[in-house]
């Protein structure tokens, strides 16, 4: 499982992009916007050095936290843009980068889908490469992939600077989120996240999946639901991890709050967004969410007005969207939501040698701990 840290090297943000195209437009403005943000960004022309600059990209693409993609008319025409490009979705695959593009007069379809431009950009490395050949195969797909991403589009007549104010807002909320720290001794959570995620089946973006995590107190829920939610986010248009359910929708009100948290986490708005009632707020949830595909983790739920008020029904998100719900009643997932549509998973104990191992890691920190305040203490023992 990958590592909670996110943050590995200098840079927060990698720009991947067509000089030509767009150096001294486009990019230049994001450019100096993201660095009059206080945002560290990788540019090619003001960070690299002859003789060694596909290393330094390689290993700038990996040491950053979000890659924006500058998708213009001749970005399929460059091959060193589309290993760019191939490098950018490797590392999100390998969930340590976020990858956001922005399609800069262009259609994301002609992205995805090889038409137009990038077409013939294509068409003028299939003449060198072949049409079947393996750099062909990772091009297209890694053009498929990022196409298929949420982004910006910016088309002729569009307000420019205003496009490039709501990317550095953007990606500054990003970068002010950080991981949860899931348990000072994660023992057993792999072989568990592992285990989830094969439910969960996060290939297939065509339906909506709830899974209901149940269990007694104290087994673990809430580490796993922290664990997943650190491991998989980042793979969805937008996520939200609602903690401690039960104790914080102990009135009318308090639903209120959570409506307007799973709405603001997801959806970045420019201003806060405020639901007036819990009413109110089942009608914007699906009204927002519909058409992005989400993470959502409900934590601790003990009653069925809390899934009603938050996540009514699979349809309320879009295609690909996974809600996990953690319970410690698996009575109250079997009548609830989209009957036909919740698996239940339970979360069972350590198993013995996974028990063994957790009691000796305390046992040791124990140990440190004592030896270091007082070494006498374990003459008396």
């Amino acid at each position: 499982m990958a590592s909670s840290s996110k943050s590995r090297g200098p840079y927060k943000v990698f720009l991947s992009f067509r000089g030509m195209d767009v150096r001294k437009t486009f990019v230049g403005h994001l450019y100096t916007a993201l660095i009059q943000g206080g945002i560290r960004t990788f540019r090619d022309s003001e960070e690299l050095w002859k003789g060694d600059k596909m290393s330094m990209l390689m290993r700038a693409i990996k040491e950053s936290r979000i890659a924006i993609i500058i998708f213009s008319e001749n970005y399929a025409f460059s091959w060193w843009c589309l290993e760019e490009l191939a490098k950018i979705m490797e590392c999100k695959e390998q969930k340590d980068l976020t990858v956001l593009p922005m399609f800069y007069k262009v259609d994301p379809k002609e992205v995805r889908r090889g038409r137009a431009s990038y077409a013939r950009g294509l068409a003028k490395h299939e003449s060198k490469h072949g049409k079947d050949s393996k750099e062909m195969e990772r091009w297209k797909e890694a053009l498929w992939d990022a196409g298929s991403l949420s982004g910006w589009t910016l088309n002729d007549g569009d307000d420019e600077s205003k496009v490039i104010q709501e990317i550095v807002k953007d990606i500054l909320t990003r970068l002010s989120q950080t991981p949860f720290v899931v348990a000072e001794h994660p023992v057993g959570i792999e072989s568990r996240v592992a285990e989830v995620k094969s439910m969960l089946n996060l290939e297939s973006k065509d339906d909506v999946l709830m899974v209901g995590l149940w269990g007694q107190g104290g087994i673990g829920k809430t580490t796993l639901g922290r664990a997943l939610f650190n491991d998989i986010s980042k793979q969805f248009d937008g996520s939200s991890f609602l903690a401690n359910v039960r104790e914080k929708s102990k009135d009318g009100m308090d639903l209120v709050a959570l409506q307007e948290q799973l709405l603001n986490d997801i959806l970045f708005p420019p201003t806060r967004l405020v639901v007036s009632d819990v009413a109110r707020g089942k009608s914007l949830i699906p009204l927002r969410l519909r058409d992005k595909r989400v993470l959502v983790i409900l934590d601790d739920v003990d009653d069925v007005e809390q899934l009603c008020a938050l996540a009514g029904k699979t349809k309320w998100f879009g295609s690909g969207s996974r809600i996990l719900i953690t319970t410690r009643d698996r009575h109250m997932l079997t009548p609830t939501i989209d009957r036909d549509r919740v698996y239940v998973h339970e979360v069972k104990a350590l198993e013995d040698g996974e028990a063994r191992a957790l009691l000796s890691k305390h046992a040791f920190l124990t140990y440190e701990k004592l030896e270091s305040e007082d070494k006498s203490l374990w003459m008396v023992f």
